[in-house]
This record gives structure tokens, C-alpha cells and sequence, in this order.
């Protein structure tokens, strides 16, 4: 890698599909690179996805249990409330 240039030299990032044929030269200096294939960026359950509003401006419904068997819903045009 001592040819390498600024774009290689300390790595870049590519985003791809894991489907998508891997890279094998930098775009710059078209020295050889390899392919490294870092972790997928997940939401947890505490982000804004999941909060009310999202999901109705999504088109969901989205309800919480007040019983067994019961739900209420929180966001959307659902019903306003279901059980088992």
C-alpha cells in the first residue's frame, strides 16, 4: 500500500448492497482494496420510529395492552380499541 493514495490510505466508505459485486480498486489511484463488511445500523425500541406520531404519519395503527387481551390504541385510524 505505499502507492496508495489519500483516498485509500486510511480506508473509505462505500455503501453496498451485500449482493453487490465488491470493489476491487480504489477509484482514485486504482490500487487494490478489499472489501470490509461492517455491522447493520438497527433501531432499538426507544427511537422515534415507534413513537405516535411516526406511526401515524406512516399510516399505522399502533395500540398498548390495558388488559389481557385488551389493547387501546395510542396513534392511527383504527379501531379505538380491540380484545381477543
Amino acid at each position: 500500500m505505499s502507492d496508495s493514495c489519500e483516498h485509500c490510505r486510511a480506508g473509505f466508505d462505500r455503501l453496498q448492497k451485500l449482493a453487490d459485486a465488491p470493489i476491487l480498486a480504489c477509484p482514485e489511484c486504482n490500487n487494490p482494496v478489499r472489501r470490509v463488511i461492517s455491522a447493520p445500523n438497527v433501531q432499538s425500541a426507544h427511537s422515534d420510529a415507534l413513537k405516535p406520531k411516526n406511526v401515524e404519519q406512516h399510516g399505522f395503527t399502533q395500540y398498548r395492552k390495558v388488559g389481557k387481551g385488551k389493547y387501546e390504541k395510542t396513534a392511527g385510524k383504527g379501531p379505538d380499541k380491540i380484545s381477543a
